[in-house]
């Protein structure tokens, strides 16, 4: 019998920011990742929450955490050693994973926000395309 204490926990997508746009690149500033707080809300990211970024433009995959920027904004601004990974203009996807016991997944959808050119919300949907060949 499958208890609490010998359950599986799997680590799976919780929300994304899909093709933000990097505003600013701060190598002296404290913090990591400075996103809008519009965009942290409609995620459900937390500031000081880790996140993993995914730099479209180079490749570049990192793991950080967020800290909020003001609301309307339209801020993503990679801050101290993050700089060196993005810069202003590049696209990225912005990642929260969460541990879930593996027999609460079914039924279990990411929250994702799309950004258009300027970070603003283009749309947000739930269950990931299936890709096709």
């Amino acid at each position: 019998m499958l208890t609490e204490a010998n359950a599986m926990y799997l680590t799976m997508l919780k929300c994304k920011l899909h093709q933000a746009r990097v505003t600013h690149a701060e190598l002296e500033y404290e913090g990591s990742c400075a996103i809008d707080a519009d965009l942290l809300a409609a995620a459900g990211i937390h500031d000081y929450q880790q996140i993993h970024i995914y730099n479209m433009a180079n490749g570049e995959r990192f793991a950080t955490y967020a800290i909020r920027a003001e609301s309307g904004s339209r801020i993503i601004s990679m801050n101290g050693a993050a700089a060196h990974k993005a810069k202003p203009g590049d696209r990225v996807i912005i990642c929260c994973y969460a541990l879930m016991p593996e027999a609460d997944l079914e039924g279990h959808q990411p929250v994702l926000v799309y950004c258009d050119e300027q970070n603003r919300i283009s749309h947000t949907r739930n269950p990931i395309p299936r890709q096709v060949a």
